[in-house]
């Protein structure tokens, strides 16, 4: 069911509405087909000096565009504005810059190489702030080239993939030619223009341009599994532009109930729709509705949009409004960056002098999913170049790279390595963290440069090593209680200021005897010990409740490996208020599986005999439990190679 416009944008050229509305209910064809005209005549309104506004990314007019160029030539001065460009155009050729200027929005392949010879221009801006431009007279428009589907019974034609900046292009514009493809979907929401808003109407079928999927590498895809563990059932997703921000999408196939409000809409969210992931049930603003503003991607996905009632497409100043996008609850973006250097500044749309990309959507969206109740923003971005040469978490970005999201904005992080929240953590937090996200090759010049700066301490510590890499296949959930859960994980360096507290709050008086519990001063160095490991001949498990970046280690175990007689020495403790619910049961188990897939023979512990429910705890691991007395200290021992017939042996 076709609807006219609803949003601030006014009918064109009318003195009143009440006018537009008379003229809207006469006979509508009868003025469509006095406007229709070749596309050769119809460029014979554009003169030189003229600003001209061409539709965007996928829904580009293309057969308009091709007459531009052969007219362009003969005129001089011109501007061409657009958002941007995947087509393949002329008037970015040096042939052309005498006689057209191309100023775009957003940098992509149609236009970075001119932008970076300085035959173009790129305007920084935020996606939401465009049609403010046009808005305001800011920036005025002579003539408009859109596309759009043919009209419906009422006069209505849709903007269909490309609705984004194009509405408020076309509403301030002083000429507005419309391409009328067949082949344009009619897609529902606030996308549409009447016949009496256009001046020219040139009839033309073709293949609308088509976005074939980013090559997505391994590395994405681990990146995209990072990502996949911090959105829970029933978030509400937007991601970017970028391979690894589709990986990211592809990720989510084992989710449930997600929605989707974005400005881009891709294959990737399609794919998720056909998997029953992406239903909008749980949405909190337009439930059971995709929200997005234009489409970039395959036929199937224009199909999929076509008179859709899932689908709803709105302006991008309704899609990119950071108040509207904060009312979606678990709100989630995740963004593509270039570099982020150890303080947490994000550049995400130059290498350097040299604009790759522009600022696009991505702020709007960080600033709306972090006012969101429960949302999130997630920055992706392989921990190096493509071809390894290159470190992408630096301690300062590059000259001339432009920084999109401020150290005071950032949230979560993520490489192949791993994700951090550096929200509310200091300097030095952040970048410990952040070099833990570096490729292994990289982080000891990274801790060098990080002293250097003062951004770490002289004597700090990191487990170093060109292969080394955090664990995360034991990571383990173990629910207790009707809402609680606990998050058994390999220690993390970053984990030093959680585990200082942990141990502060263990009780004065312990029964344990040896590493852990014999630790009642905390300096630094003694931390690091504990936090910096390598993972094989030593493991450090921590318990933590708690979301990414706000964690509380409630328990923390420990096993050192004796080499010689291939017997690790192990030993636990967990919180007060947290004991008798079985944690330390689940600890220790998971530490055997650790310790069995290393090939570790058993475990020694070493506690005072008062001790009988750490006694009572090995009994748990389906071993032989061994125990000696020594000089009043018991010795547990369990082998991995004895399964328990019995309950101890003494």
């Amino acid at each position: 069911m076709e609807s006219p416009s609803n949003t601030s944008s006014h009918p064109r050229k009318f003195e009143t509405h009440a006018e537009a509305q008379k003229l809207r209910s006469s006979d509508w064809r009868t003025d469509y087909n006095k406007k229709v005209q070749s596309a050769e005549k119809a460029m014979r309104l554009i003169r030189r000096g003229h600003r001209v506004f061409i539709g965007s990314g996928c829904g580009e007019p293309q057969h308009l565009v091709q007459a531009l160029e052969r007219v362009a030539i003969e005129l001089a001065d011109l501007e061409v504005l657009h958002l941007l460009s995947l087509g393949r155009t002329s008037y970015t050729d040096e042939t052309f810059q005498d006689k057209v200027r191309l100023k775009s929005l957003f940098v992509a392949s149609g236009s970075r190489q001119a932008i970076t010879e300085g035959r173009a221009d790129y305007t920084p801006i935020y996606l939401f702030d465009v049609p403010e431009l046009f808005h305001s007279g800011h920036t005025p428009i002579d003539v408009a080239l859109i596309q759009v589907s043919p009209p419906g019974e009422h006069g209505f034609c849709s903007l269909g993939i490309s609705v984004d900046i194009v509405k408020a292009a076309a509403a301030n514009a002083n000429v507005v030619i419309a391409q009328v493809n067949p082949r344009m979907p009619r897609v529902l929401g606030d996308s549409y223009v009447h016949v009496t808003d256009i001046d020219v109407i040139v009839e033309h079928e073709e293949e609308l341009l088509e976005m074939p999927p980013p090559l997505m590498n391994e590395t994405a895809h681990q990146i995209g599994r990072h990502v996949a563990k911090l959105i829970e059932d029933g978030s509400t997703i937007r991601a970017g532009v970028g391979s690894v921000s589709n990986a990211a999408l592809y990720s989510l196939e084992g989710k449930k109930d997600l929605g989707v409000h974005t400005d881009m809409l891709t294959d990737a969210y399609l794919n998720l729709v056909e998997a029953g992931v992406i239903n909008n049930t749980r949405k909190t603003l337009h439930p059971k509705k995709i929200i997005a503003s234009f489409c970039m991607g395959s036929r199937k996905l224009y199909d999929f949009v076509h008179n859709n009632p899932m689908v709803e497409f709105h302006p991008i100043e309704y899609t990119n409004d950071f108040s509207v996008i904060s009312k979606n609850e678990r709100m989630v973006s995740i963004n593509s960056a270039l570099q982020v250097d150890l303080s947490g500044q994000v550049c995400a749309d130059s290498m350097g002098y040299k604009i790759y990309s522009g600022v696009g959507g991505s702020v709007d969206f960080i600033r709306g999913s972090t006012l969101s109740r429960g949302g999130k923003s997630i920055i992706v971005l392989p921990s190096t170049t493509l071809d390894g040469n290159e470190s992408r978490i630096v301690p300062h970005l590059s000259e001339g790279a432009g920084v999109v999201n401020t150290r005071g904005g950032v949230h979560y992080i993520v490489t192949e390595f791993g994700a951090v929240n550096l929200h509310g953590k200091t300097i030095r937090e952040r970048a410990l963290a952040l070099i833990n996200l570096a490729h292994p090759k990289f982080r000891g010049e990274l801790l060098t440069a990080a002293k250097r700066l003062r951004y770490a301490y002289e004597d700090q510590l990191l487990p170093l090593g060109d292969t080394l890499q955090y664990p995360d296949e034991w990571e383990i959930t173990q629910p207790y209680g009707d809402d609680a859960e606990v998050l058994f994980r390999p220690v993390k360096p970053t984990d030093e200021r959680s585990l200082k507290e942990f141990f502060h709050a263990l009780p004065h008086q312990t029964h344990y005897v040896r590493f852990i519990s014999a630790m009642r001063v905390f300096p630094q160095r003694n931390l690091q010990d504990l936090l910096n490991i390598d993972y094989e001949k030593e493991m450090s498990v921590v318990g933590v409740i708690g979301s990414l970046g706000s964690e509380r280690v409630i328990a923390l175990g420990r096993y050192l490996l004796d080499q010689e007689t291939n017997i690790a020495e192990v030993d636990f403790a967990v919180r007060q208020d947290w004991q008798g619910k079985g944690v330390a049961t689940c600890l220790l188990n998971h530490l055997v599986k650790i310790a069995q897939s290393k090939q570790i023979a058993g475990f020694v512990a070493y506690v005072d005999p008062t001790n009988l429910a750490v006694a009572a705890v090995f009994h748990h691991t389906g071993y032989v439990v061994h125990r000696s007395l020594s000089k009043g200290i018991h010795r547990i021992t369990i082998l991995f190679d004895q399964p328990a017939q019995q309950c101890f042996t003494d």
